[in-house]
């Protein structure tokens, strides 16, 4: 089976109304989105719960076209950037060329090498 005959859950630019979420859940269902956006309103007046989901459904899943949803954005942006910080860190090995300054007494020079 090829990669675009496999079903995907993803968030539609076509028939979006704000982010796309109930139009991606009714492509992937099979059903149309305006019955899971009643769905979705029943459920935010029985407690506030399907504002939760579709917050969830927004955030985990991908866009269409994209491969990776915010949350997963969000996270490799992070690792990124400690990654990046980490290997900005000095190499103090006699290798890397670098040599450790001792600290010396106010007064006292070190000797040249």
């Amino acid at each position: 089976m090829s990669e675009s005959n496999i079903k995907q859950l993803r968030r539609t630019r076509n028939g979006r109304i704000v982010a796309g979420v109930c139009s991606g859940i009714g492509d992937y269902v099979g059903i149309d989105a305006n019955l899971v956006r009643i769905g979705l309103a029943i459920a935010s007046l029985f407690g506030g719960v399907g504002v939760g989901v579709y917050a969830i459904g927004w955030l985990l899943m991908p866009d269409e076209g994209k491969n990776t949803s915010i949350v997963q954005d969000l996270i490799n942006n992070r690792q990124v950037k400690t990654n990046t910080w980490q290997q900005e860190t000095p190499d103090y090995s006699p290798t890397a060329g670098w040599e450790r300054q001792e600290p010396t007494a106010p007064g006292e020079q070190k000797p040249q090498a």
